[in-house]
């Protein structure tokens, strides 16, 4: 729906995307820490309902909004409530599941991605021509205020640790959480190779519908139309095949997972390319499908292992951190990015495909970087990730004043996966 906001606003292509995603983002990234610190102290539970209540109670007041002002002011009402949504999603979700496990359960979860996503291409794109863009923003927002409802009401509050191979009874502050991120080497690679991937995949996305509309003369609901249902069919059979394949007995190596992912988002580099090369419909269409199920691909594998990375009581804090950096790259860098190139290219007058065409190629291309970390952000395998608790390190401080005990902070948050390197 950028093109028709853009339009009624008239703004560039730098200032629609200042629009739409800088502000979301900037209260998404900034709040994302504070919310998963309290997450990691509180009822997960009740803090995921509230923010699915703010994000999609400001999502319906964008399409009520009439100036510019308001807009922007509504989009930082749905950046604040979704910065609670994927950290507090993630802690929780851990504690449903094992560690060899999480790679299946958080690629089943992130099924959540594909289905999002078609509803906002197709579904919306059909809704915004229909009824216009403001329409399609109250179709999105008020139903999902009923889910907010249903998750205070129905989703259980798991156990802390309850399915680790080492407990840790104790909280820590958000200096000591980052403190023993930036000592797991291995998680600080996945979550730069997965915010990588989301400048690429995401980021080109958010502007597809309106560089369809441009190349080839289609309105909104067709441009959705183009993509939604390869989110829906390729994204779904892309998770389901993820989640299949890793939950392999093969695939218990977390090695292994971090070159499949690193080969699978480095081959879709190609069709992605072709698609915003062409100006063949025909030929775009073809390579979406298989460039878009490719961004779904390295989801819930990437939360896995950045999961399996921390302990139990900072995987909030973790989640928030991966969350950061990903929406940086997607929601500010690669909107901004596209936005800035496509009006450069333009020289000062009127945006239009090929300048558009221009700013997508330049971005996409940063997808190799994404697979040099993934890379390198493999962590070691374990001979512990099926070991059972052990209980008696529940009694035991969880401090970092001493070697020996930030030895047993590292051991404590990596047992599930083996400490990384």
């Amino acid at each position: 729906m950028l093109e028709p906001i853009r339009m009624e606003l008239h703004l560039n292509d730098t200032g629609i995307a200042f629009l739409t995603g800088v502000p979301l983002g900037l209260f998404y990234v900034t709040l994302g820490i504070p919310i998963s610190w309290l997450a990691d102290r509180s009822n997960r539970r009740n803090i995921l309902g509230a923010c699915v209540l703010i994000w999609s109670g400001f999502t319906a007041i964008c399409g009520v909004s009439r100036t510019y002002l308001e807009f922007l002011l509504a989009r930082i009402g749905v950046g604040t409530g979704e910065a609670g949504g994927t950290p507090t999603s993630n802690a929780l979700l851990a504690d449903y599941f094992p560690a060899e496990r999480r790679p299946m359960a958080f690629t089943v979860f992130a099924l959540g991605a594909p289905f999002g996503a078609w509803l906002g291409a197709d579904m919306a794109g059909a809704v915004a021509n229909a009824y216009g863009w403001r329409g399609a923003f109250l179709a999105l927002g008020v139903p999902g205020v009923v889910i907010g409802l249903l998750v205070l009401l129905t989703v259980r509050e798991p156990a802390r640790g309850g399915l680790d191979a080492v407990a840790v009874a104790q909280r820590a502050s958000v200096v000591e959480s980052l403190r023993f991120l930036w000592r797991q080497r291995a998680a600080f690679h996945i979550i730069m190779g997965s915010g990588v991937c989301s400048l690429w995949g995401w980021g080109l996305i958010w502007w597809t519908p309106t560089f369809l509309m441009r190349t080839y003369g289609i309105n909104v609901g067709e441009a959705g139309a183009v993509t939604g249902h390869i989110h829906l069919i390729g994204g779904v059979l892309a998770s389901v095949g993820t989640a299949w394949l890793f939950a392999r007995p093969w695939m218990l190596d977390p090695r292994r997972v971090c070159w499949v992912l690193a080969a699978g988002v480095g081959l879709a580099t190609i069709p992605s390319f072709i698609a915003y090369w062409t100006h063949s419909l025909v030929l775009a269409r073809t390579m979406f499908w298989l460039f878009i199920p490719a961004i779904y691909f390295y989801i819930g594998p990437c939360m896995a292992l950045v999961q399996n990375t921390a302990a139990c009581h900072m995987r909030s804090v973790f989640a928030a951190w991966s969350g950061l950096c990903g929406n940086v790259f997607n929601l500010i860098v690669a909107p901004q990015l596209v936005g800035f190139l496509s009006d450069v290219y333009a020289g000062g007058h009127a945006t239009d495909a090929a300048s558009l065409r221009f700013g997508l190629l330049v971005a996409g291309s940063h997808r190799v970087l994404g697979c040099v970390s993934s890379v390198c952000g493999r962590p070691k395998p374990s001979s512990q990730i099926n070991r059972p608790r052990a209980p008696t390190w529940e009694s035991q401080p969880y401090e970092y004043s001493s070697r020996s005990n930030r030895a047993a902070g590292d051991l404590r948050g990596a047992a599930s996966t083996g400490r990384p390197h």
